[in-house]
């Protein structure tokens, strides 16, 4: 089974590396036409403007909107989670708009405020460890979503169907449950 990580931006070896641990293969993701090699799609952490910017220029809204219509597993981290989010506090425009949050753009603050913690995440045993670097939150969820896991009463994973999404970067740690939770998502689609 292949997962893709959307290589435009961000922490993709560590991405790959993850999902390699939690039994599938990793690929970097710079071409459209890569989408039809893939089972599952991780967008990583960065900054959401500029991966909106490259995915408008490189022709991948469209693409990974028809990936998400086909019923591909998509996973946004971080900055992967605002661009699938329908609605981003404070700008007018969102980016690729198939998951039903509103989110808010370093709701924790600036770089120095970076921290780590262990979450308990719905469907995972044991606590996660959750790296958190200028991370957004996601403040309103639709009636489709799911929430997984809360850190201070602040929703930070959740999903919708196919979409998978947390403000923390699991690739960042040792731990690679979440992904592991991911490629399950993918081996389900894959036997339906």
């Amino acid at each position: 089974m292949k997962i893709g990580v959307l290589a435009l931006q961000g922490a993709v070896t560590e991405h790959i590396r993850s999902v390699t641990l939690a039994g599938a293969e990793g690929v970097a993701i710079k071409r459209i036409e890569e989408l039809n090699d893939i089972e599952g799609l991780i967008i990583p952490g960065g900054e959401s403007t500029t991966i909106g910017k490259l995915m408008r220029k490189y022709g991948f809204i469209e693409a990974i909107r028809e990936f998400s219509a086909a019923g591909k597993p998509i996973f946004g981290t971080c900055a992967g989670l605002i661009v699938l989010a329908t609605t981003i506090e404070g700008q007018e425009e969102a980016h690729l708009e198939l998951m039903d949050i509103t989110v808010a753009r370093n709701a924790f603050g600036r770089q120095r405020e970076s921290f780590e913690t262990d979450l308990k995440i719905e469907g995972i045993d044991e606590k996660v460890r959750a790296v958190f670097i200028r991370a957004p939150l996601i403040r309103e969820v639709g009636s489709q979503v799911e929430v997984l896991s809360t850190y201070q009463d602040e929703i930070v994973t959740a999903r919708q169907g196919n979409l998978l999404v947390s403000s923390f970067h699991p690739e960042l740690t040792d731990d690679y449950r979440l992904h592991q939770y991911f490629v399950e998502m993918v081996r389900e689609k894959q036997a339906s």
